[in-house]
């Protein structure tokens, strides 16, 4: 991997991290179409994953640091919230766990990215049809986006977009789904990266590629820190609907290149 490949999985690893069109769809299908041939491929994603989440941390240190404290003394928001977190991680981690193996060979194709794009932008127009923006967060709900979150270890569906929806079909309104979903990533990513790490470290690719990982991780921090503000604005006025137009275009020209 050189150092213009690391550039380039960075940066679309941050943008696509946040932004609800699924980051490591985008990672495979930029792999095929420039050619990149990169051993340990998930453990890498997985790297890069880990980066784009401490942007999550950077940028929600305070709202952190108020969950730690507010559990602490008892308030009784903080603690729903912590709740909500640690109940939504458990069915990904467990999915991811138990279908690791079909996770890391199977859907890692691009017609399954395709797939799954078209899969989730159906989701986000049933999330836009019956949000109502109502409900308070509970630790029901937060279980609940977290099966939701869980879709996303299908390449293309997203994460960051899942759990959005999950947000919008439990009653939250679109900036409370948007920032669940962020801190609701952070801890399942961070494990997959230190997983990443001690597999790359393993099969030599960490020390080859050390220097290219290095930069592909910054600019995935960066990036996706962006990313994370872009959309939290964003969807404070808009739907989720620009982003399925843009999913639909996507699946249509994978699709289309795969039977030429």
């Amino acid at each position: 991997m050189t150092l213009i490949d690391g550039l380039i999985l960075g940066l679309v690893e941050g943008l696509t991290e946040f932004l609800p069109v699924s980051s490591t769809g985008h990672l495979i299908v930029v792999r095929d179409l420039l050619g990149l041939q990169i051993s340990s491929g998930l453990a890498v994603d997985a790297v890069l994953n880990m980066a784009a989440v401490l942007a999550v941390v950077v940028y929600f240190f305070r709202d952190i640091v108020d969950i730690v404290v507010g559990t602490l003394r008892g308030e009784r928001e903080e603690r729903t919230l912590l709740f909500a977190l640690i109940l939504g991680t458990i069915p990904a981690a467990a999915v991811g766990f138990f279908a690791e193996g079909a996770i890391a060979t199977t859907f890692r194709s691009s017609l399954w990215v395709a797939a799954g794009l078209i899969a989730g932008s159906a989701l986000f127009i049933i999330g836009e049809r019956y949000a109502n923006g109502r409900a308070e967060l509970s630790a029901k709900k937060g279980f609940l986006v977290g099966l939701f979150q869980a879709l996303a270890l299908i390449p293309g569906m997203s994460r960051s977009g899942m759990s959005i929806v999950g947000g919008l079909l439990v009653g939250l309104t679109r900036e409370a789904a948007t920032r669940f979903a962020f801190l609701l990533s952070a801890p399942l990513i961070f494990g997959a990266g230190l997983k990443g790490l001690l597999e790359l470290n393993q099969s030599g690719t960490l020390g080859a590629d050390a220097t290219p990982i290095a930069i592909a991780a910054l600019a995935a921090f960066i990036s996706g820190f962006t990313a994370i503000h872009f959309m939290l604005k964003f969807l404070r006025t808009h739907s989720l609907l620009p982003f399925v137009w843009y999913r639909l275009g996507l699946a249509a020209l994978i699709i289309l290149a795969a039977s030429l």
